[in-house]
């Protein structure tokens, strides 16, 4: 079974206004509301993909109904947890001259709360798979990923973590079967500039021999690199399309690599299939469909 973990998701309120006035009434000329969160965006593009999985969480109040509603809406199983006071968050992105964001913070995640996640997340078994992914809400504590590692190491769990500084560093020791950082992520990590591949391949393997078996280097339109567990670095193009929307795009490559791996026991070709759902994603208005992503995979072959 494949599990995903949003701590911290959202409603999404997407606005276009022309001209945005400040101290003035602006209509807008488009809306739409929808569920974030990474390990949201990685649950509902495996389920599009054919992937069975199970999203974990937790949400609060009427905005955490609309959430599991519209999660569901997908065909994904939800076992959140619901928290008694709050609502989850809402961020307001706002498009007009340039965006403007403004990010909610989330209801109080307590400690009472964290033992009912680890006793969710105690029934998983050898095989199964746990994605970690995104920031987590200040109410908990910075090492949560590690402690949820943790708690699972003799399980035979494997792990994927999408998560930035910190948060990633400390779960390397761990040996993570995925982890995958963009470029910016990477220089960040280690305050260096990184001008070429030859420099992002260098750090990348400095996160391979802290502990990562496998990484995945997201470069946006550059496309992204692989350092395979075992074997040389692979460099990918991404497929020919019109950029429409990057939101969600390097979700839908964790969904679509995992997706392939499991399909074909091949890395290098999860790796094709990770760029071709990512690009899927960032060449549509919405997350990427099976039938998007299988198209694009025709340009590698």
């Amino acid at each position: 079974m494949i599990n995903t973990i949003t701590l911290n998701p959202s409603l999404d309120y997407i606005v276009k206004v022309d001209s945005f006035k400040v101290d003035s009434l602006n209509r807008n000329q488009e809306e739409q509301i929808y569920a974030g969160g990474k390990g949201i965006n990685v649950s509902i593009v495996l389920k599009n993909l054919g992937v069975e999985n199970t999203a974990l969480g937790y949400v609060a109040g009427f905005t955490g109904d609309e959430i599991l509603r519209q999660i569901r809406g997908y065909g994904v199983s939800c076992d959140f947890i619901k928290l008694n006071n709050g609502f989850s968050r809402i961020n307001v992105k706002l498009k007009s001259d340039g965006e403007t964001e403004i990010n909610g913070s989330g209801p109080e995640i307590t400690s009472e709360d964290l033992k009912i996640l680890y006793e969710k997340l105690s029934g998983l078994t050898k095989g199964d798979y746990l994605i970690l992914s995104g920031s987590i809400p200040n109410s908990v504590p910075d090492d949560i990923y590690e402690n949820i590692i943790i708690s699972l190491l003799d399980k035979g769990v494997e792990f994927i973590v999408d998560a930035t500084k910190d948060l990633l560093l400390k779960v390397l020791k761990y040996k993570p079967f995925l982890i995958k950082p963009n470029h910016h992520e990477l220089a960040e990590m280690f305050n260096v500039e990184l001008k070429s591949d030859e420099e992002i391949i260098k750090y990348g393997k400095k996160l391979q021999e802290m502990g990562a078996k496998n990484v995945l280097i997201s470069m946006a339109g550059d496309g992204a690199i692989l350092l395979p567990e075992n074997g040389e670095a692979i460099k990918r193009e991404v497929p020919k399309g019109v950029l429409k929307n990057s939101v969600g795009a390097g979700d839908s490559m964790v969904a679509g690599f995992l997706c392939g791996y499991l399909k074909s026991n091949d890395i290098d070709e999860a790796f094709k299939m990770g760029i071709a759902t990512g690009s899927a994603s960032a060449f549509s208005e919405e997350l990427a469909t099976e039938k998007e992503v299988y198209e694009l995979l025709k340009q590698f072959n």
